[in-house]
């Protein structure tokens, strides 16, 4: 906890915890500093709080950091922007209408491999992700090549470019491309391009190591089995499943430093920036990053039993970055208090405008 008191930020953060999340670390840079704050456990049999600045799985902030490095790559002028995807990667047979913006932006209409959910209510399934099936094989390798060929065996939800509908496969895509381009695994490029760059120490992409560098907070999963509650530590998985869908691994201060240097523009070019920051219509979403109303820059995610927060103004002056630790389950049963109490959140530190 910082020296000084924020007592509003503390009382969401408590609130958090009585909404039976297990722990939560918050960051904050602003005009008043840092300010970091916690609450709860790191771990379900123990008393101490989630550890200061550790390491957590960041879920699909990994999709910032991935069109961060696209983008990169274009400024490099590796790949463009509007060439066809298949141009890079004709192994699989891509619609040639298919851009590389239209990965980064979710406008491929290519079927998500975890699973299609249509405003209908009709669900088409993917992979196992969640529930006892996930739990017990959650150390299983799956290649990306394995997740876009699923993906690609299923119908496509629209034609290129005609509407937008968030699919983790576009940034699975999105890796390859980068590996191929490069010629280099994507964690290297990563490393080149963002990583040394901004001087983030506490950040990887683990593809497929299942564990996390200490200190951490600990993730469960809680299942049945029989009618009978299991509740399992998932802190350890092979994260190959999501891929660069969501497998990152990072800080509180490297999402800060991360964030606040791309708004920046200490990563891209200016009008590449410009192009990432510019959302799309129907949802708000830019290349990467969701851009809110008033122009604040966020992208979340949560992965089994861990999550995370990324947000910045425009000009990165003022940002909120958090680690969340939690008993995650398959109907999500957390989801909906949590995101009240993180609008509340980012109300109290961005102000109601944003």
């Amino acid at each position: 906890m910082s020296d000084t008191h924020r007592p509003e930020l503390e009382q969401i953060l408590q609130e958090i915890i009585d909404a039976g999340l297990t722990g939560v670390r918050l960051r904050v840079h602003d005009e008043r500093g840092t300010w970091t704050g916690s609450d709860g456990r790191a771990r379900l049999d123990g008393d101490a709080a989630p550890p200061e600045n550790g390491h957590h799985r960041i879920g699909s902030n990994t999709k910032t950091f991935t069109a961060t490095v696209v983008l990169r790559l274009v400024a490099e002028g590796r790949l463009g922007l509007d060439d066809p995807v298949t141009d890079h990667l004709p192994e699989f047979g891509l619609d040639p209408r298919i851009t590389v913006r239209m990965l980064l932006q979710h406008t491929s209409g290519i079927f998500n491999f975890t699973g299609e959910y249509f405003e209908d209510g009709t669900v088409v399934p993917g992979i196992a992700w969640s529930g006892r099936e996930w739990v017990e094989d959650r150390f299983r390798t799956y290649r990306p090549e394995e997740l876009v060929r699923l993906a690609l065996a299923k119908p496509v939800r629209f034609e290129p470019g005609a509407d937008w509908s968030y699919s983790n496969t576009n940034y699975v895509l999105a890796r390859l491309l980068i590996e191929k381009v490069t010629g280099r695994p994507v964690a290297e490029e990563m490393q080149r391009l963002i990583f040394g760059p901004l001087g983030l120490t506490g950040t990887l992409a683990p593809t497929t190591e299942t564990g996390l560098p200490e200190p951490h907070a600990h993730a469960y999963y809680r299942y049945e089995v029989d009618g009978a509650e299991q509740v399992v530590d998932v802190t350890r998985q092979n994260p190959s499943w999501i891929s660069s869908g969501g497998d990152m691994i990072s800080t509180t201060q490297d999402l800060h430093l991360f964030i606040s240097g791309l708004v920046g523009g200490r990563l891209l070019p200016a009008a590449l920036l410009d192009e990432m920051l510019d959302p799309h219509p129907k949802v708000g979403y830019g290349l990467g990053v969701f851009v809110q109303p008033g122009g604040l820059i966020t992208h979340n995610g949560g992965i089994s039993g861990h999550a995370a927060l990324m947000y910045s103004t425009r000009d990165g002056s003022r940002t909120m970055t958090a680690a969340l630790n939690y008993v995650d389950d398959a109907g999500m049963s957390l989801a909906a208090g949590f995101q009240k109490l993180t609008q509340r959140l980012v109300s109290t530190v961005f102000g109601e405008s944003d």
